[in-house]
């Protein structure tokens, strides 16, 4: 089983034959941390559904961990409801009397409700904090949201004018007559068909059991979406998470954590 679209950690088992196409949960909010820390941001405002809530939690808490791991603070630890939540007042009020406007403002939080959260914050005149969450920005059209510019996110792939990905969107719009809605998924899901054939031809046999295994040993394929390896892994590729933020209003490539 490949899980072409979920970041969720449990869901890789090699020994089960369960593999994730992309990098997991703990990888790309470890590499937006990364990126935070690079680019001299030393103090960050964590908005989360709990810890160990998968998704919600899991990345902040990813996030927090590699922050403080490489010298940063998280300053003030947010609760929200996923998908639900745009009035954020109260957390607005208690951030207001904490923060230095040179935050990083972290979550796992869907692009409408990262928008809103940010108008509530430049209400109150923080108008100096970066935005940055996970592939769900992605997913829910952050690139189109009003209020985006600087926003940051880590898609599962970066698509360029005329590049591979790309270009298959456009004949499939050609084809279909509409346009994908949530772009960066179709690359995952062409590596997970080629990937289970890289393990036919591996194995040059039609036994689960032996395209199993050999799937298992896959190592340096070079598919849509970057680099995949399984060899020495649990079922989940050590790819290398592409940082993306919103430039003059277009969604640009600004650094790749590996």
């Amino acid at each position: 089983m490949f899980v072409a679209a979920s970041t969720e950690p449990t869901l890789a088992d090699a020994s089960i034959n369960s593999y994730l196409v992309t990098f997991d949960d703990n990888q790309m909010s470890a590499a937006a941390a990364q990126w935070a820390l690079d680019n001299g941001i030393t103090r960050a405002i964590v908005f989360t559904e709990g810890e160990g809530v998968p998704y919600t939690g899991v990345n902040p808490d990813a996030f927090a961990a590699a922050f403080t791991a490489g010298g940063g603070e998280v300053v003030s630890t947010q609760t929200y409801v996923w998908a639900a939540d745009t009035d954020f007042s109260a957390q607005v009020n208690e951030i207001a009397g904490i923060s230095e406007n040179n935050e990083i403002v972290f979550s796992a939080a869907l692009g409408f409700q990262v928008t809103a959260l940010r108008g509530q914050l430049e209400g109150q005149g923080l108008d100096g904090l970066v935005y940055a969450g996970t592939d769900a920005l992605d997913a829910t059209g952050i690139q189109f949201e009003e209020n985006n510019e600087g926003i940051v996110h880590t898609p599962h792939t970066s698509i360029s004018s005329g590049d591979a990905i790309d270009t298959l969107l456009a004949d499939y719009e050609a084809d279909k007559g509409e346009a994908l809605e949530s772009r960066g998924f179709m690359a995952l899901y062409v590596d997970s068909m080629f990937l289970g054939i890289q393990g036919i031809l591996d194995c040059g046999c039609t036994d689960p059991e032996q395209i199993g295994a050999a799937v298992a040993e896959i190592s340096g394929f070079q598919g849509m979406s970057g680099e995949i390896t399984y060899a020495g892994t649990n079922g989940i590729p050590p790819k290398a998470v592409p940082i993306n933020q919103i430039v003059d209003g277009e969604d640009t490539l600004v650094d790749t954590i590996d």
